[in-house]
């Protein structure tokens, strides 16, 4: 993967990877930007995009929705892809994807998506708001600390993983106090930059599995139902946790996660009644799967029951 810092990089990077005729996929609030396409796609999220005759590589630019939407596109056409992320999701690093409609429910999703760089830009980040923040932030936390100890992970990874989880944690509370503070978001890119590394190269756990189960069934916000699950998530996990992580990781999560303005899962509408099914869901995907410790539907039941 190569990473460049700074929009200026784009046009450079997209030489260096041969890539002349972009397929863009961005939605319409970046039109100001003025980004390099031979072909442009704005439905995002989206179920059914298809790349046209006569492109090279495929650009996405926006958060976690445009870079999945952008990862189904380069999967099916084997093109490469670079991301500029305008958020702290992390999903530039993967490979893998969900494919949600215009929605948001969930429509399936896979792997096999090209990816061959990124270019980071802090300025784009600083029209988020507080719970777009934090919430793709403690997002980009969780990538790294499920990377710690998710089933077959790279254990050469995990200095990657610290440092992204330590990075998060430093810049964020600085980031939703000065929210204009370019320098902090630079720092809080970082940290998801590193997160996102580590999560492409050991995978996902029990939490990420609760919250994509959940945004899939109700089309909720990826990060904010990261920054809900991961605590209980780590509580269930605490005998796999390794200590350099540091005390109480889950409090500290669900501090931050105050911070932004981020409560429970009831305050998102989720109706209590169906938290059984949720959880049935939830024990079949991959991240349930590769936990550490199995997670039965009635063990999830109880830890959606602890955030609700």
């Amino acid at each position: 993967m190569i990473v460049r810092w700074g929009r200026g990089e784009l046009p450079g990077l997209l030489a260096e990877l041969g890539i002349e005729r972009p397929f863009l996929v961005a939605s319409r609030r970046w039109d100001e930007l003025a980004l390099p396409q031979a072909a442009r796609w704005d439905e995002i999220p989206s179920h059914r995009i298809e790349v046209p005759d006569g492109i090279d590589g495929i650009l996405a630019v926006g958060g976690g929705s445009a870079i999945d939407t952008a990862k189904a596109a380069s999967a099916a056409s084997g093109l490469p892809q670079v991301s500029v992320p305008t958020t702290y999701s992390g999903s530039e690093w993967s490979s893998f994807f969900g494919v949600r409609d215009p929605n948001r429910r969930m429509r399936g999703g896979g792997g096999g998506a090209r990816l061959a760089g990124i270019v980071y830009e802090p300025e784009l980040t600083a029209g988020l708001d507080r719970e777009t923040t934090a919430g793709t932030a403690l997002n980009a936390f969780a990538h790294a600390a499920e990377a710690l100890y998710v089933r077959g992970r790279d254990e050469s990874a995990n200095h990657v993983a610290l440092e992204g989880a330590r990075i998060v944690e430093d810049a964020l509370p600085h980031v939703l106090e000065r929210p204009g503070d370019l320098g902090a978001r630079r720092d809080l890119l970082l940290g998801a930059a590193r997160a996102g590394e580590a999560l492409g190269r050991s995978g996902l756990a029990l939490g990420h599995a609760m919250a994509q189960a959940l945004g899939g069934r109700y089309g909720l916000p990826h990060g904010v139902l990261n920054a809900i699950c991961l605590p209980p998530a780590l509580r269930f996990n605490a005998a796999f946790v390794p200590p350099e992580l540091g005390e109480d990781p889950a409090g500290r999560v669900e501090r931050l996660a105050r911070l932004g303005g981020i409560a429970r899962l009831r305050d998102l509408g989720v109706p209590r009644a169906e938290l059984p099914e949720v959880a049935a869901t939830v024990a079949q995907r991959p991240g349930a799967r590769a936990n550490p410790r199995p997670a039965r539907p009635r063990e999830i039941v109880e830890l959606l029951e602890s955030v609700y």
